[in-house]
């Protein structure tokens, strides 16, 4: 600013009237310590001393317009309000107008200054407005409106200039003027279109946290199901998203989008279901994200549309903590592939997918890496985090590393310029007039070099911030030193070949950033869901049911969304394995009690059951003896055999089975998929053999041949004592049926020594019940 003033010949510079006060401090400091033993100033007016440009906090709420040009009149109203103990009296609030500055640095040091200083704050304007305050009681405030033609600013060139608005009054203990507050902003004056205008390129991001769990209705439509509704807050009208795609549509940007997003409030369009507890109840916002969508179609027509990978993974985290485990990088590769498809379908237009972009634009080589991994090979980086040693800034584009990748790198003071409280109308200005005057500086710092400029503001903007940056680029809809265009073309600019093309080593790799990573147990989980809905959809008759959502879900998980939210993420991501488990568990083995198995070969049964809602195939069932020499299974060891079950049903799987030795035998059931990967939790059972030799067959063929001869012989008898009773009666003799009686009496204990018990039959043969409770005790199989 000093060397400025010096350039434009309005006064000594900073560093001489330093040396000036100095010199004077040095020479009459021993006189005016031997001359004058007044008291020294108290602690207290030491410190308001120092701080007394501070007593009354100056708030600049509106400046228009925001780049004038000749024949304007800049109007500045805010409000002054007094932070001290005392009154304040003989106010004037003044307007302070100060040299052109020569580089952006200037600018960035003089938006850090608080307090008023005598040798770096210009002097009030000649001639200008002044609103007077008699009176300013402690805590009090009051507006103020400032008006004067362009003409009177004394604005000679174009350029950025340092405009002040400063209170000067006195308090009741000190009864002289000074200045009491000051807020400082600038001026960016640019009256004529310049030749060489910067190509600026401004990214308006749609992105927002997950919605989806993994789980889906019974339907035939397979409903989602929320974790909650909170998305329909920032669709209605006045939302946050609402407000981005409202403001969005008559501004020259670049929409980057989240592909989850659209599907998530496409699924909220055709119906939805939210978790309540262990219920879920019917969405209620379905037309407010039809509406939504709608206009959000229509707003990105005749804009370039970039599609980040789905979910916006954590390109970061993803390079430092989770690319060791398996199949990570798999994950981001499918989240690309669906980006396209998922932003096409919905919205009707053709994305980029060529670009990613790592948390606030930092890299190093293993996010390179990563970023790069999935096909898209430009890179949205920023300047704090590829820096360069130039006195200009430089295009966005150039070539990192190898070469082989693009990278784009944003300009980190314009991307960061409408970060923090914008819903106050003074940060809002303060920080529309900074962009402003940064974007001008630019241009000026090589006006024959035309350059392109991207700006990647917070992924996540409120609506404040928001409404700040559209005022920002309405600012800059003049073209008269820049001149819109999009995120491809920027891409696709020349590099300056004094531009920086290294890539950042990790041990620059901000640490903040760094502790803010997903961990590693969110890719271990991820891997371990991804397992088992591996192996899970190729038994099924219909993967395509399952097989979405879950993938959808499982991408959600390493979503830069979750950055901290460590609670939350962990949650989720429980909850998505968990229903996982919980449909896998309806494909089991119903248990079974022990068997007994009479005779040398029988067929054991075991039923599969399928809860499922749909069939499921490509199963076998494998049954493996204990011990082989004592229970064989078709000759071997163990059988196998395919399960095919509809839903909702059982199937019992038969096995025949031979005994060799009697005794009780372990088995065991185990379902496989048909690539040969266990299924499920084994079932264990026992068998008990009781098997008939051949000596008990022939003890029993023997009984039974002595039975026939007792037969013969009982009926040989009768026919015997039939005879003497009828030559008996022929003879009527009373002899003769006492000779019976004593003759058949041992014959008749024969007979009752004869009879057997009759023999059991076969047990009944096990057709499978379809029930799913375990088999009854005792359990005989089929012989």
């Amino acid at each position: 600013m000093g060397e400025a003033a010096d350039i434009q010949g309005t006064g000594p510079s900073p560093a001489r009237r330093w040396l000036r006060r100095t010199i004077t401090v040095a020479v009459g400091a021993p006189l005016l310590a031997g001359l004058l033993q007044a008291p020294t100033a108290s602690p207290a007016a030491a410190a308001e001393d120092a701080t007394g440009s501070k007593t009354v906090d100056v708030s600049l709420d509106t400046l228009t317009p925001s780049a004038p040009v000749e024949g304007d009149t800049v109007t500045v109203s805010g409000t002054v309000t007094n932070r001290g103990k005392k009154v304040i009296t003989e106010a004037t609030v003044d307007l302070r107008v100060g040299p052109m500055m020569t580089s952006r640095s200037e600018i960035d040091q003089a938006s850090e200054r608080t307090g008023y200083r005598d040798d770096s704050d210009p002097p009030t304007l000649d001639e200008g407005p002044t609103l007077k305050i008699p009176r300013l009681g402690p805590g009090l405030s009051t507006d103020f409106s400032l008006s004067v033609p362009v003409s009177e600013l004394g604005l000679d060139e174009s350029g950025v200039y340092q405009l002040g608005v400063s209170l000067t009054g006195q308090t009741s203990d000190r009864r002289y003027d000074r200045v009491l507050g000051i807020e400082r902003t600038f001026l960016p004056y640019q009256p004529e279109a310049t030749e060489k205008k910067t190509q600026l390129t401004y990214l308006w991001p749609l992105i927002s946290s997950a919605h989806v769990s993994a789980e889906t209705n019974t339907d035939e439509q397979q409903t989602p199901v929320f974790e909650d509704d909170d998305l329909a807050a920032e669709l209605r009208p006045g939302g946050r998203l609402d407000q981005m795609v409202a403001l969005g549509k008559d501004l020259p940007v670049t929409w980057v989008i989240d592909p989850d997003l659209l599907a998530t409030v496409d699924a909220m369009a055709n119906g939805y279901r939210v978790k309540d507890g262990t219920t879920h109840l019917p969405g209620k916002n379905q037309v407010v994200a039809e509406r939504w969508l709608d206009s959000l179609e229509k707003a990105v027509q005749g804009h370039k549309v970039v599609a980040l990978p789905f979910a916006d993974p954590d390109l970061a985290s993803l390079a430092h903590r989770g690319k060791d485990v398996p199949s990570s990088l798999g994950h981001l590769q499918s989240a690309t592939s669906l980006a396209g498809t998922t932003v096409e379908t919905i919205l009707h237009v053709q994305p980029s997918t060529d670009f990613s972009w790592p948390v606030e634009g930092a890299v190093d080589p293993s996010i390179v890496a990563v970023a790069t991994s999935a096909s898209a090979d430009k890179v949205i980086a920023r300047s704090d985090s590829v820096r360069d040693d130039l006195s200009y800034t430089p295009t966005a584009a150039r070539p990192l590393g190898s070469g082989s990748t693009t990278a784009v790198v944003s300009d980190a003071l314009l991307s960061t310029a409408f970060e923090g409280d914008m819903v106050r109308a003074e940060n809002s200005t303060l920080a529309v007039q900074e962009f402003l005057s940064h974007s001008l500086a630019i241009t000026l710092e090589q006006p024959e070099q035309q350059r392109s400029i991207v700006v990647a503001p917070q992924r996540v903007p409120t609506g404040a911030q928001a409404q700040s940056m559209a005022t920002a680029l309405h600012g800059l809809s003049a073209r008269r030193w820049s001149q819109p265009t999009d995120l491809l073309a920027a891409a696709a600019a020349k590099p300056d070949p004094n531009a920086s093309t290294t890539v950042p080593s990790s041990s620059r790799y901000p640490k903040d950033l760094r502790d803010r990573e997903l961990p590693v147990q969110t890719f271990r989980d991820m891997k371990t869901t991804r397992d088992e809905l591996d192996d899970f959809k190729v038994i099924l008759t219909q993967p395509e049911r399952v097989v979405p959502p879950f993938g959808n879900a499982i991408n959600r998980e390493m979503s830069t969304s979750w950055r901290g939210q460590a609670r939350e993420a962990a949650v989720y991501r429980n909850d998505v394995l968990k229903y996982l488990q919980g449909l896998t568990e309806s494909i089991q083995l119903v248990p079974k009690s022990d068997l007994t198995l009479s005779g040398r070969s029988a067929t054991i049964p075991v039923t599969v059951q399928n809860k499922l809602l749909q069939g499921v195939d490509n199963l076998v069932l494998r049954l493996t003896s204990s011990n082989k020499s004592r229970l064989e299974l078709n000759g071997e060891a163990y059988a196998e055999l395919p399960v095919k079950i509809s839903a909702g049903h059982s199937q019992s799987v038969k096995f025949t089975a031979t005994a060799n030795a009697n005794g009780q035998l372990p088995m065991t059931a185990q379902l496989y998929t048909e690539d040969g990967t266990p299924y499920g939790q084994p079932m264990t059972f026992n068998v008990k053999v009781s098997e008939i030799t051949a000596t008990v067959m022939l003890v029993i063929a023997g009984g039974v041949l002595l039975l026939v001869l007792a037969g013969v012989r009982m009926y040989s008898q009768r026919k015997r004592v039939a005879a003497r009773k009828a030559e008996a009666d022929a003879e009527k003799t009373d002899a003769g049926t006492e000779d019976d009686e004593d003759g058949e009496g041992g014959e008749d204990g024969e007979d009752g020594e004869g009879d057997e018990p009759e023999q059991p039959s076969d047990p009944t043969p096990d057709t499978g019940p379809e029930s799913g409770g375990p088999s009854g005790p005792s359990e005989k199989v089929d012989r």
